[in-house]
């Protein structure tokens, strides 16, 4: 099957553009964190109510005087108008930094998508595709956060910074370390279930990465350590919240995508389970994330313990990304992926 050279090197420029932008993406959204202040309740402001009240105190008198003064008290007095207040710096800043993040997705999905096209397969052939695509996942993850009802919680854009981190390691990794041409895949992998279990395997991936970082957030606003530095985090209540809440979405969708890989290896193999590593490393994942589940559920393991749970379950998946994937010897180390 034959590569399109000229695609796959459009990919390779928008997958750098797309660590660019990124990296400004970050670098924006650290300035945010940086020159924000700490979440106050709005009072009203008292000037507004005084002007509405002068207001109408012209009416009244002159409806004193007579029958036209009292026509005059029946004509409702002019809705005033307080002009907008003006963004704060950080606010700005933060705005930039969720647009770049738009743009930045958006060359990320050209850049997949150019090198399917490149190779004239599903584009999650290997190692660099499948971390590629996973770091897609939790982009798209985090703007639909911000968009939800989790992105309505004052200082939740103040999250940013935190992921953007992590996941621009992982995408130099995936650019450096684990970058490979174009090309096309082995003949154990030329089946449809490459496009259902290892989309949702990715998908399920990335999307646990956002609520590994809310946990980790939360219990250092939990702890207080140090003080300056978590003052500006949401509530404790809003990190739980959006852990919880992401994690919910992902279990299924890597039920499902382990559920499928069993399959696919009784198709491929001759059986559906083998203890090969990474599907031992991928039950353990699934065993540490319904126990977070349960957790959350039950009074007395819903706040920290829950917590710690789930950050073990993100270092399983981490750990089943890189060192199954790459050290350990199995059936899946030829491809690279899960």
């Amino acid at each position: 099957m034959p590569v399109d050279p000229l695609l796959s090197q459009y990919s390779d420029l928008l997958f750098e553009g797309t660590v660019v932008v990124y990296l400004l993406a970050m670098v924006f959204s650290a300035v945010e964190y940086v020159t924000a202040r700490q979440s106050t309740p709005a009072a009203e402001p008292a000037e507004v109510v005084a002007v509405a009240a002068t207001s109408a105190e012209p009416a009244a008198v002159s409806g004193s005087a007579g029958s036209a003064g009292s026509a005059a008290d029946e004509i409702p007095p002019p809705p005033v108008r307080t002009p907008k207040p003006e963004r704060s710096r950080a606010d700005r800043f933060g705005r930039m930094a969720v647009s770049l993040t738009i743009l930045g997705v958006l060359l990320h999905l050209g850049s997949i998508a150019l090198r399917g096209l490149a190779a004239e397969r599903w584009p999650l052939g290997n190692m660099y595709e499948y971390t590629s695509a996973v770091c897609l996942a939790a982009m798209v993850a985090w703007l639909v956060v911000l968009q939800r009802g989790a992105g309505r919680s004052r200082g939740i854009r103040r999250l940013g910074v935190f992921l953007y981190a992590p996941i621009l390691v992982l995408m130099v990794l995936a650019g450096t370390v684990l970058y490979a041409q174009a090309a096309p895949v082995v003949p154990a992998l030329q089946s449809y279930w490459l496009v259902i279990h290892v989309t949702t395997i990715t998908l399920s991936t990335g999307l646990f990465i956002v609520p590994g970082v809310a946990s980790i957030l939360y219990l250092m606003k939990r702890s207080g350590r140090p003080a300056g530095f978590v003052a500006k985090l949401p509530a404790q209540e809003t990190l739980d919240r959006l852990a919880y809440r992401t994690t919910v979405v992902a279990f299924p969708m890597f039920t499902f995508a382990v559920i499928c890989g069993a399959i696919w290896a009784e198709a491929a193999w001759g059986r559906f389970w083998g203890w090969d590593p990474k599907e031992t490393v991928a039950f353990i994942s699934w065993v540490v994330y319904a126990a977070y589940l349960h957790a959350r559920a039950t009074a007395g393991w819903r706040h920290a313990p829950a917590a710690w749970i789930n950050i073990v379950g993100l270092a399983t998946v981490i750990f089943n990304l890189f060192f199954v994937n790459m050290v350990i010897a199995g059936l899946h180390s030829y491809a690279g992926l899960g």
